[in-house]
């Protein structure tokens, strides 16, 4: 079950060149070394993104729009936590009027 499953190898022939034949009539020589060629680079089956002046402002202006965003949810999380902690020290503030007034009618 955990055993990697590998795939097959490739079986695609290799590909050969053949050599040209000549007509004339050469004094017989060795054979020179055969032609190698280099192997053909993959295809990719990725798509490629072509930009085009209007994709690329749509881009822009999405990313612009994008930083806005986030920038005004941020700015109003901020907003609320310093209103929160507002709050909070002035109901600490009447709190402690409110026990030292009990304290001093003793």
């Amino acid at each position: 079950m955990f055993t990697p499953k590998y795939p097959p190898h490739d079986t695609a022939p290799t590909q050969t060149v053949p050599r040209p034949q000549t007509l004339t009539s050469a004094p017989v020589q060795a054979d020179p070394a055969p032609v190698q060629v280099a192997p053909a680079a993959p295809v990719s089956n990725r798509p490629t993104i072509q930009l085009t002046p209007g994709s690329t402002l749509a881009l822009v202006a999405g990313g612009g729009a994008a930083v806005l965003v986030v920038g005004t949810v941020l700015v109003s999380m901020l907003l609320a936590v310093a209103v929160t902690g507002v709050s909070v020290a002035l109901v600490a503030i009447v709190l402690r009027l409110l026990v030292k007034d009990l304290h001093k009618e003793r």
